[in-house]
């Protein structure tokens, strides 16, 4: 695990648990009701192609991204392009994300790589078993999420003090081959899957049923939806668009 230059002398991995918290009729209804299915798990890893410890959290996750209970995604942060290879898919908008777990979980580091199981728990995520336990181990409870005609429905619930936020992540579901020709990980190519193209908040939540219309999403990419308490904060619900 990398820690970014500023902070490589303090670094102190986060581990554990870390607690929080219509279209029409019909959708709110459908989104109300239970499903007697486990609902899915998301997953984040935060990685970048400069970065020497990344490789195998990113294969641990491509590992995971045809599992129907976990929705995978990959986020490439942009403080390692300094080593000599700029990541292809890294924003700083990612890099921003990864921040606002640390400061809502007062932590003073961010490093790679790093993955947020529903927004709750932080592991390294190189260790396939810790990997696999941690999501067995993710809090299902949350609003139902249903897709219909263009439109996400959010069911009826408990909601945090201020409200969740709906975000709709863009990813590229294709396996991509990135060749790295300079930096840590010079020489090698790495596969890449569900890497994150977009990410753009699409509406709130407060508790009722509701619904809000989905964008079109770009050529060739899938998406997902999923509610978060604030920035930084515990994820509720995550649903695949398709």
């Amino acid at each position: 695990m990398r820690a970014p230059p500023l902070i490589l002398g303090s670094l102190a991995l986060i581990a554990g648990a870390l607690a929080l918290a219509e279209s029409g009729r019909g959708l709110a209804q459908s989104a109300s009701a239970p499903t007697g299915a486990a609902k899915p798990v998301l997953v984040e890893l935060y990685q970048s192609q400069g970065c020497s410890s990344c490789p195998p959290a990113e294969a641990n996750l491509n590992a995971l991204a045809d599992r129907p209970d976990v929705v995978a995604l990959s986020f490439g942060v942009t403080y390692w392009d300094y080593l000599g290879w700029r990541d292809s898919f890294a924003k700083p908008q990612f890099t921003e994300r990864q921040w606002d777990y640390a400061h809502y979980n007062r932590q003073a580091n961010v490093a790679t790589p790093q993955v947020w199981i529903n927004g709750r728990r932080t592991i390294v995520g190189n260790d396939r078993a810790e990997l696999t336990a941690a999501i067995a181990a993710a809090p299902g409870a949350g609003p139902v999420l249903a897709v219909r005609d263009g439109k996400l429905g959010v069911g009826a619930g408990r909601a945090p003090a201020h409200g969740a936020d709906i975000w709709l992540a863009a990813y590229d579901p294709r396996t991509i081959q990135v060749a790295i020709r300079a930096g840590e990980n010079g020489g090698r190519t790495l596969p890449h899957r569900n890497i994150v193209r977009q990410l753009v908040r699409i509406g709130h939540w407060d508790g009722p049923s509701t619904s809000v219309a989905l964008p079109p999403l770009p050529p060739g990419l899938r998406g997902a939806a999923f509610l978060q308490a604030g920035r930084g904060g515990p994820v509720l619900a995550v649903t695949r668009l398709s």
